[in-house]
């Protein structure tokens, strides 16, 4: 136990955080997934944090291939492209530019042939940055209901069944849109499970969900709705179904992939890693008294497995705003510093968690990392854990502490990698 310290536990989780993000390269995995060219056109459109990466890369594999097209990702994470338009638009709450980017991309899949070809380069975050309103509804209204769902503490699964019945290009109408053309839709997983009608709210994929579903998510967060968006879930309308559109969905990364990756840099090291699990969901302060748990047992019993071992995983835990005032955090620094107040200075306990796009929730900061210090160097700068817990103020507080992990913008997302290392 005594050859760990602070600093190189740091750089042990850092690494292995790194390993995990680099397995999520559209550089590195895209091109792999492609398609034959088509004989006619090739279309590309696409949303997300990755959507420019994804488009980058694609123009890279296919340089001899002639490619248009419009993908939509989020302020600061666009990057150089020749043929490929790439706007910004804002997350996780759209703005006008979202609407914008979606009209572009549905006119850019308009009046083409059984020949042609569509791409669809899809990843975590598209939802929010392409948005256009059903009918009746206007941008403001729905992103009244985002905001009230985003603070209700819904799962993200919740939040994009809503989404999708409030939209005209999700749940599968961007995929009817260009028919009669192909449309072969390359996925970066940011969900639970993995489902391809969750990621980015499904825009290629048919729905499974119903209005009713819709409605009974926002009954059960007591959301206030406005009467137009009350009035468009209780239509009977008709959704996109398998009948209608023929899919063709390729997984190009994935939350498993990328903590598999984290593993073996851990082997490499001398460390045993244990897989918790991709998809863990939950309050993001519940998380991190049950992990903390686990990592006692793992030091003082060998369960499930003897020192020095990390525990992985990932998935997308939820902050529970209710009508309180947040401060600063995402749900990667609180549950780190959930973690931090449950383990109260456990020697020998290291974490590090962060979102893999580089940004947790609205920050800047990717996450944080914890050590048997951090309590500590907190109380000697007047912080405290559990009042800042309880405010939603965790950026703050590894702010203070200088343990906030700063990546910038990752141009990929497969959500979070959380580390808990027990030397």
């Amino acid at each position: 136990m005594a050859t760990w310290t602070d600093e190189k536990a740091r750089g042990a989780l850092l690494e292995m955080f790194n390993a995990a993000v680099r397995s999520a390269d559209p550089h590195v995995n895209l091109s792999a997934a492609l398609p034959e060219p088509p004989k006619g056109r090739c279309i590309v459109v696409g949303a997300g944090k990755a959507s420019g990466a994804m488009a980058a890369a694609l123009e890279s594999a296919w340089s001899d291939v002639p490619i248009s097209g419009v993908v939509v990702t989020r302020y600061g994470h666009a990057v150089a492209t020749q043929h490929i338009r790439i706007i910004e638009a804002a997350h996780p709450v759209s703005d006008s530019m979202s609407e914008v980017a979606s009209m572009l991309i549905l006119d850019a899949v308009k009046n083409l042939t059984p020949d042609d070809l569509v791409i669809a380069l899809i990843s975590g975050g598209g939802s929010a940055l392409m948005a256009l309103p059903r009918n009746g509804i206007t941008l403001s209204e729905k992103q009244a209901v985002n905001k009230a769902l985003l603070r209700s503490g819904a799962t993200i699964q919740e939040m994009n069944t809503v989404r999708k019945h409030l939209s005209d290009i999700k749940g599968g109408r961007l995929a009817y849109a260009a028919l009669p053309a192909k449309v072969v839709t390359l996925v970066i997983s940011d969900v639970p499970g993995d489902q391809p009608a969750y990621i980015a709210s499904g825009p290629t994929v048919p729905d499974q969900s119903s209005y009713e579903q819709a409605l009974e998510i926002l009954r059960r967060y007591s959301i206030e709705l406005p009467e137009s968006v009350a009035h468009v879930l209780r239509e009977e309308r008709h959704a996109v179904s398998e009948r209608d559109i023929e899919t063709d969905v390729r997984m190009i990364a994935t939350p498993a992939k990328a903590l598999h990756s984290a593993a073996e840099v851990a082997r490499r090291m001398g460390v045993t890693p244990i897989i918790l699990g991709d998809s863990l969901e939950g309050e993001s302060a519940q998380l991190g008294i049950v992990m903390a748990g686990i990592a006692r047992s793992v030091k003082y019993h060998g369960q499930p497995v003897t020192a020095p071992a990390v525990l992985l995983s990932g998935g997308e835990t939820t902050v529970t705003i209710g009508s309180g005032i947040a401060k600063q955090g995402g749900r990667n620094t609180e549950f780190l510093l959930s973690l931090a107040n449950a383990l109260a200075g456990e020697e020998h306990i290291w974490a590090l968690a962060g979102d893999s796009d580089g940004i947790d929730g609205t920050e800047d900061a990717a996450g944080a990392f914890v050590s048997p210090s951090t309590l500590a160097r907190a109380i000697e700068r007047g912080l405290s854990g559990k009042n800042m817990l309880a405010e939603h103020d965790s950026y703050t507080f590894f702010s203070g502490i200088n343990d906030l992990i700063k990546t910038g913008p990752t141009l990929t997302n497969v959500n979070d990698i959380r580390a808990i290392l027990i030397g």
